[in-house]
């Protein structure tokens, strides 16, 4: 089931570089030949020379504005901004990815804020998997998120959460896999993060996230459909990387639809299956 959907317990359902880009002004010559009675004629030398000079002065102030606007790397950051202007609120923020994995998702987050945001991004979009219908990779994902006071606590809360009846309610196979002829879809994609409490060993993280949730095919009953939703990750500092100590959820908030014509089963299918989901949300 998708982030968007309620669990009993402690169980939860289920990164921006900015760059300068510089634009050199039109020189304003136009064409250099002016056409008079079906033949070409040249301008003027002075002219000429004027709008080379005009060129060469854009071309070496453009490059001036561009050194001082960037650092060079792409961080968008810069030594000259004025004091006081922060990025828009709702532009992309964050380093660089983390380097480490614990299987296949991302570990080794920085013990700050921002780490705790990455961290939880992260783990929603674990939590929210399709790999939660399954029972080894669900208790594989909960090893590698949970910290060691809580593993056994959640393991439990979600293995009962996605029990063989509940399975078998949704439409699927007791591995979790989809029928045949169908597609099971269950993705989660987080939207925003926002610290609501941070020390230094333990944040509460909220993540607003989208996410899919349904069974393609031409015999499904649950057909895939959208939702939004908000996860509370509480973490814990263990020394080397958050871990998750208790998640929950609650609905919205939810944007207005929008007129975008429903796609066909076969088209849904086929960009799951096209287009793969991501390990680092932040």
């Amino acid at each position: 089931m998708s982030l968007g959907d309620e669990h009993d317990g402690a169980s939860a359902g289920g990164g921006g570089t900015g760059q300068t880009r510089t634009r050199l002004p039109d020189s304003g010559a136009g064409d250099v030949y002016g056409v008079y009675g079906g033949a070409r004629r040249p301008a003027r030398n002075s002219r000429s020379l004027i709008t080379v000079v005009g060129v060469v002065v854009l071309l070496i102030a453009a490059i001036a504005f561009a050194n001082r606007s960037g650092d060079g790397d792409g961080d968008g950051s810069s030594s000259d901004a004025p004091a006081g202007r922060a990025a828009a609120p709702t532009a992309a923020t964050g380093v660089k990815p983390v380097a480490g994995k614990n299987g296949t998702i991302p570990s080794g987050y920085a013990h700050d804020e921002q780490g705790a945001q990455s961290a939880a991004a992260n783990y929603a979009v674990a939590l929210g998997s399709d790999g939660m219908f399954n029972t080894e990779r669900r208790h594989q994902i909960v090893q590698s998120i949970a910290d060691s006071s809580t593993r056994d606590k959640l393991q439990s809360g979600f293995d009962a959460d996605y029990s063989e009846a509940f399975l078998t309610q949704i439409g699927l196979k007791a591995d979790g896999s989809a029928p045949a002829g169908s597609t099971f879809v269950n993705r989660t994609l987080p939207a925003g993060t926002k610290v609501k409490n941070y020390a230094a060993d333990t944040a509460d993280v909220d993540v607003w996230c989208t996410g899919l949730f349904g069974l393609t095919g031409e015999t499904s009953t649950k057909p895939v459909t959208s939702g939004w939703f908000t996860v509370t990750l509480k973490l814990k500092w263990n020394g080397s990387d958050w871990k998750v100590l208790e998640t929950s959820q609650k609905t919205g908030p939810t944007p207005v639809t929008g007129d975008n014509p429903v796609s066909g089963s076969d088209e849904i299918a086929g960009a799951v299956n096209e287009y793969g989901g991501f390990t680092y949300a932040r």
